[in-house]
């Protein structure tokens, strides 16, 4: 897999940050896990449900050594979404995430999720949306009003 990089840019590849001074590019040899840094998500940015479930996902991408606990941290995510969401894109896209996590298509599952945002951000907006159901929603995520408590 050939990848190019612009000068100052980062890559995460097998839970090392590299950095370059120039535009370059890269081909992995072999089988690498690696996100772009186009693609990482802040802590701080994960201010929805959907946003959270990215977040755990790059972490074990990111991170191997805390694979293990994201990955249950992610199922009991996964659930609680399932048990809460109406909205039946929704609710395939997150059955579709969870498959892909589970087959260790990990980057295809952030693909997936970053095609979600803004159905959920529309979701999140909807006057139909009752407070009762949004606060659920949000609650079981640590959220409140789509907001990291």
């Amino acid at each position: 897999m050939k990848i190019f990089l612009r000068a100052n840019e980062r890559i995460f590849i097998n839970g090392a940050v590299l950095r370059v001074d120039r535009k370059v590019s890269l081909e992995l040899m072999n089988d690498a896990t690696f996100l772009l840094e186009n693609h990482v998500l802040q802590q701080e940015d994960a201010t929805t449900p959907l946003k959270q479930l990215y977040y755990v996902v790059q972490l074990m991408l990111m991170d191997p050594s805390v694979a293990t606990d994201a990955r249950v941290l992610f199922k009991d995510m996964v659930k609680g979404m399932l048990t809460n969401l109406e909205n039946r894109e929704l609710i395939e896209g997150v059955k579709a995430v969870d498959i892909e996590v589970s087959t260790g298509k990990n980057f295809q599952a952030l693909k997936t999720l970053r095609g979600l945002f803004d159905i959920e951000s529309e979701v999140l907006e909807s006057p139909s949306v009752s407070a009762a159901k949004l606060a659920a929603y949000t609650q079981a995520h640590g959220t409140e009003n789509g907001r990291q408590e």
